[in-house]
Order: structure tokens, then C-alpha cells, then sequence
């Protein structure tokens, strides 16, 4: 981890083409329960914004300043759709290790965008199969790479500077079904170690993409998953990690 960028581009591209029928065929109106007062809507315009920004970064290497929303009346899944085709588009032409502006990485590359956009559209389509009663799926590998994810690009993000209480003890995460774990110790910023490089006071098994809604709070944890410290265990898996 991190994946090749090709691995993330096609992992993009078939997250957009099970995203965008959802919006044709719902109403937009739909309540989004796992992004607060979000209706379907606005999960749209949210990935249509994002889309649009992470292009303009990729494409200038500088933070983007424009401010991007659908025109008023605009079906909200051709605007996404649009939004979608022109990331798709500027990530194909992108040099991955071309330096680019990054939000809490310093000498970022290219490659954090591809990254980051298949990661964001991944939990983004949960929430909009939860909200439309499709069926849940994130590919396994993909779900692991979003909980490596969580703690290289999330947490620093989210803890930095910020007032949050430090976790009481070290917690290893283990997938069960793609053999990935990592050693989460308590720091200013929560650092992710190699699972085997120290002692642990819990254990959390589950497998990635449970792992992962977790971890993004778009499901509980199971009681199942912990062994070792449950109060270790459960400050982690209750902590603020995403945004």
C-alpha cells in the first residue's frame, strides 16, 4: 500500500458507473442517513464538487480557489456525470509524481489524488446504497487500502492542532479477510506501525470493508471484532479519525 495508480483509476471508474445510476434513478430527495442531513442531492453535488476540485489540482499542481455547484434546475446526475468524466479524464493524462498541492502533506504527489478520489467515491457509493436499499459491496483489497488510508491521510488531518483526548493504549487492526493489520499507537497524531512491531493491549479482527464503515462511521463496530481491552479498544473505534 499504497496501490498503483492504474489500480486506482479502474477502481474509480467502476465506483462512477455504480454511483451514477443511483442518482438517475432515485429521488434526489432521498434522505442520506449516514452524511447527516445530506439527501441524495447533495451527495452528488458533494462528489461533483470534489471531482472538479481534485482536477483542477491535478491539472495546476495549486490549491484550487473555485468554488464548483450544479446551475440551478441541472440534473444533479448529469452534472456528476460530467464532473466524473473530466476527473477520469485528467487523472488518464496525469505523471503520478508530478508535485502537487495536497491538504496536510507536504512534497505530495499526483498519486495522493488517485488515491484519495477512489477511497472518497468508495465510502460515498456505501452511502448512497444504504440510502436507496442497494446492496452494500466494496472490494476487499480496495476496503483495506481505505483503512490504511484512514490513518496516513485522515487522522493527521483530523488531529493536528485539534483538542482530541489521546488514545489510552495501543490497538493492533487486522483484516480477516485480506491478512492486513497495523499497530495503531497513541501519540498527538495516532501513528499506524506495522501490526507485529510492538505489544498491544486489544485486538480488533474484522474483515476490510467492515472494517473500514467503521472506521468512517457508517456502521458500528461489532463487539465480536475485540479481544484484549475493550476500553482501548473502543476509544479508538469511537475516536473522530475521518471528516
Amino acid at each position: 500500500m499504497p496501490l498503483a495508480t492504474d489500480a486506482y483509476l479502474a477502481v474509480l471508474c467502476e465506483e462512477v458507473a455504480a454511483f451514477e445510476p443511483l442518482l438517475r434513478t432515485a429521488d434526489p430527495d432521498t434522505p442520506v442517513a449516514t452524511c447527516g442531513s445530506w439527501s441524495l442531492y447533495d451527495l452528488g453535488a458533494h462528489l461533483g464538487q470534489v471531482y472538479r476540485f481534485a482536477a483542477d489540482v491535478v491539472r495546476t499542481g495549486e490549491l484550487c480557489r473555485e468554488q464548483f455547484a450544479p446551475a440551478a434546475g441541472e440534473p444533479i446526475a448529469d452534472w456528476y456525470a460530467e464532473g466524473a468524466a473530466s476527473l477520469v479524464a485528467t487523472l488518464e493524462r496525469a505523471d503520478p509524481a508530478a508535485p502537487t498541492w495536497a491538504f496536510g502533506v507536504e512534497d505530495a504527489v499526483a498519486a495522493f489524488w488517485f488515491r484519495r478520489l477512489a477511497l472518497d467515491t468508495a465510502v460515498h457509493l456505501v452511502d448512497a446504497q444504504l440510502a436507496t436499499g442497494t446492496e452494500v459491496y466494496v472490494d476487499p483489497e480496495t476496503a483495506a487500502d481505505g483503512v490504511d488510508e484512514v490513518f496516513a491521510a485522515m487522522v493527521p488531518r483530523v488531529w493536528r492542532g485539534s483538542e482530541l483526548k489521546p488514545l489510552p493504549a495501543p490497538v493492533a487492526l487486522r483484516t480477516t479477510d485480506t491478512g492486513h493489520g497495523w499497530l495503531i499507537v497513541p501519540a498527538d497524531v495516532p501513528q499506524a506501525r506495522p501490526v507485529d512491531s510492538g505489544p498491544a493491549a486489544a485486538s480488533v479482527e474484522a474483515p476490510a470493508a467492515e472494517l473500514l464503515l467503521a472506521l468512517w462511521k457508517r456502521q458500528p463496530a461489532s463487539p465480536e471484532w475485540i479481544s484484549g481491552d475493550i476500553t482501548a479498544a473502543n476509544a479508538l473505534l469511537t475516536a473522530q479519525l475521518t471528516l
